[in-house]
């Protein structure tokens, strides 16, 4: 997708305001945190947004958010114009989605001594499971659980927290975060494998129209095989995350 190829209209509905609003969820730390010397964001979505606005060629603003729903909130108000989410139905109301860029692992985490040992087991009465509220997960456990109780914390970040500290027999979450969680409490562990795969993606507000979806699918394929977003990746060592295959492979 190149700016000459673009319509003047695709162009509008992209950046109406003539200048490109990207979401910006530091909820996920896969895709975008904190830089610890400037407390700037920064991360995979970061550098895809800043891509997008050079290619459009306007300035980009960033609406920086703790939490996915807060992200989901604020483009499918229109608040900003682009967003970076896990692809989930719901969310498709009023959002339109790209082809992923990313996955994700969503996994299972537990006290050292829980007897819980595969993802098969948590579904049981009595069980509870917390869950970042609004999150992508939370989302597909709250369609898929059927007898496990869901109990939601206020973010992502906020989930290890909570199940330590209410005595819940599983926490839920992005693999990234609940390694990370667990290596500075100790006395956890991830049951084996994972319970989905989160399929991560650009969107935008449906209301932007179908030629402005087209054009943000083309620029996400297009970031995808120029190794783009593996480079990303690497630039911001963030490991045991996929590159999503081309649209329709």
């Amino acid at each position: 997708m190149d700016r000459a190829d673009l319509p003047a209209d695709v162009r509008a509905a992209l950046a109406p305001t003539g200048t490109l609003r990207a979401a910006i969820n530091l909820g996920n730390a896969v895709l975008a945190g904190r830089d610890p010397a400037s407390g700037e964001p920064r991360g995979v979505s970061v550098d895809l947004a800043q891509a997008l606005a050079r290619r459009l060629g306007v300035p980009l603003a960033l609406a920086v958010v703790e939490t996915a729903q807060a992200s989901v909130e604020a483009v499918a108000a229109q608040r900003a114009d682009i967003g970076f989410f896990a692809i989930d139905p719901k969310r498709g109301t009023d959002i339109a989605f790209t082809a992923p860029y990313l996955l994700i692992e969503g996994c299972y985490l537990v006290r050292t001594d829980s007897p819980l040992s595969a993802n098969e087991e948590v579904d049981r009465p009595g069980r509870r499971v917390v869950v970042g509220k609004g999150s992508a997960y939370d989302l597909f456990l709250s369609r898929t659980l059927v007898h496990a109780t869901i109990e939601r914390a206020p973010s992502s970040q906020a989930v290890v927290e909570q199940f330590l500290a209410g005595g819940a027999d599983v926490a839920a979450g992005v693999r990234q975060q609940l390694e990370a969680d667990a290596r500075r409490a100790g006395g956890l562990r991830l049951l084996p494998g994972r319970f989905m795969l989160i399929e991560q993606a650009m969107g935008l507000p449906k209301a932007r129209g179908e030629a402005a979806r087209l054009a943000l699918a083309a620029f996400v394929e297009e970031m995808k095989a120029s190794g783009f977003v593996a480079q990303a990746l690497a630039r911001h060592g963030i490991d045991g995350v996929s590159v999503a295959p081309a649209a329709g492979d």
